[in-house]
């Protein structure tokens, strides 16, 4: 842990050290980034700030709107980083709401160079912004990286269904999101295509994928934990979605139901809408009345999203019935790779907005996000590191997702190659297609460290493969 805590790396003697904690907790209250600091938006009133239509209407997508807001705050070069990635980089197309654009960037001051800079550092932006220069040169992608990672539609049931664990399915209900996350891992689903990237399209009509999903339901009464996801739940009409959870409901064998959102903290305002916080508290009374779980997972990875509009939305969900409000990060360099920066978003997603922190996963193995992943050791170190300071319940898992295998608690691989950056790891149950295989559980399933994290060893074998390949 000495490369994380050391107080002697930071010039500060050990004598004035010694009564320090390595982490010191400060409450900071969570504030509204004014958004008016932006060109575009110096006449936005709080009325339509807190409209979710606007919002809506009003999301950055391409660099010609960017430049409505922001206008000579960011130079050109960055302006053209942003589209040589858009260009021949990115895997997800741009889709930043005001709320998540105006949580970057909060105290940059200056000319627009000193801006600009700001503006590159800044942890929100290196996700849901990415530049070509945030990018590893030479090893952008993973020799073992795939556009579905995690080979969720390999074990779709019916289209859009994922039966991946013995008593938990995934239903991913549309294909797109109020907002585009860089490092997405449905990449090969959400979103519009790009130039990288010709996204694959769900074809049956929702309210045939809808039926089909609860058919299989009904017919496997092993399910009992139902994720509802997409894209982003927020994208659905609310009366459709209403209507499915409700047919969820009425299947005695179904006990837990989750919301996957990460509008929750990139528009909190859809959440907040009268018509979705009424139709929650009606899904939410049935789920008490008949036993079943309700809670929404979001997506927040920085303490500067966490807003006073976050909180109100989670707060008024849970005013209404929902059971929890959880949070499932992901673990990104640049963005919230230290000690620090995950206490900070923890305290204030559980002390400000009472949403829990839950997982941390580690960054799939998509093309382009080698800049993003950490190695499997570090993420080891940081689980150690954030340990004692919250409250147990709610400390958060780091999680590697492996291929076939699903959730694994960072600490649970079962021999671990650091020189060539490659783990393996084992499971105790078969997913839907693997049925029939006999080796199914004991076999070593294969995780990989970014190359560039590793030594010259490690690295030059990496390369002779690459050649060996070619």
């Amino acid at each position: 842990m000495t490369a994380l805590f050391d107080t002697r790396a930071s010039g500060t003697p050990v004598s004035e050290a010694v009564d320090r904690q390595p982490y010191e907790y400060v409450r900071r209250e969570l504030a509204e980034p004014d958004w008016r600091r932006f060109p575009g938006w110096r006449e936005i009133t709080e009325t339509q700030w807190r409209d979710a239509q606007w919002q809506r209407v009003h999301c950055v997508k391409n660099l010609k709107q960017l430049r409505a807001v922001v206008g000579d705050l960011l130079t050109e070069r960055f302006y053209e980083d942003l589209l040589d990635d858009q260009q021949n980089l990115a895997t997800m197309s741009m889709l930043l709401p005001p709320q998540m654009l105006n949580t970057m960037a909060i105290d940059a001051a200056g000319d627009p160079e000193a801006f600009t800079e700001a503006f590159y550092a800044d942890p929100v932006r290196r996700y849901m912004l990415p530049v070509a220069s945030d990018r590893v040169r030479g090893w952008a992608s993973h020799p073992h990286s795939s556009r579905d990672s995690l080979h969720e539609a390999e074990m779709w049931v019916v289209e859009g269904l994922t039966h991946r664990y013995p008593t938990k399915v995934l239903a991913e209900m549309v294909p797109t999101c109020p907002q585009y996350c860089g490092h997405c891992t449905r990449m090969d689903l959400v979103g519009n295509s790009t130039p990288q990237v010709d996204k694959h399209k769900l074809s049956l009509k929702p309210v045939d994928r809808q039926d089909a999903m609860i058919g299989y339901l009904k017919q496997t009464p092993g399910v009992r934990d139902v994720v509802v996801s997409g894209g982003d739940v927020a994208n659905m009409p609310w009366p459709q979605l209403e209507s499915f959870l409700m047919r969820l409901l009425d299947i005695d064998t179904v006990r837990d139901i989750r919301l996957a959102t990460k509008a929750l903290a990139g528009m909190p305002q859809h959440w907040l809408q009268p018509k979705v916080v009424e139709g929650l508290e009606r899904v939410a009374r049935t789920a008490r009345r008949r036993g079943v779980n309700l809670a929404i997972h979001t997506h927040v990875n920085h303490a500067q999203s966490v807003t006073p509009l976050v909180a109100e939305a989670a707060r008024t969900a849970l005013e209404v019935g929902v059971r929890d409000v959880r949070n499932q990060g992901v673990l990104m360099r640049g963005v919230n790779a230290t000690p620090e920066a995950l206490l900070d978003l923890c305290f204030a997603l559980q002390g400000e907005a009472n949403i829990l922190p839950y997982y941390f996963y580690m960054c799939d193995m998509i093309p382009n996000a080698e800049h993003w992943r950490l190695a499997v050791w570090e993420a080891q170190e940081l689980q150690h590191a954030i340990m004692g300071y919250l409250p147990g319940y709610a400390t958060p898992r780091i999680v590697c997702d492996v291929p076939y295998v699903g959730k694994r608690w960072v600490h649970q691989l079962s021999e671990y190659d650091r020189e060539l950056g490659i783990s393996y790891w084992t499971k105790n149950y078969r997913t839907g297609i693997e049925r029939e295989d006999a080796e199914a559980l004991t076999r070593r399933y294969p995780f990989y460290d970014p190359i560039y994290t590793l030594g010259e060893t490690g690295r030059t074998w990496w390369s002779e493969q690459a050649e060996t390949n070619d």
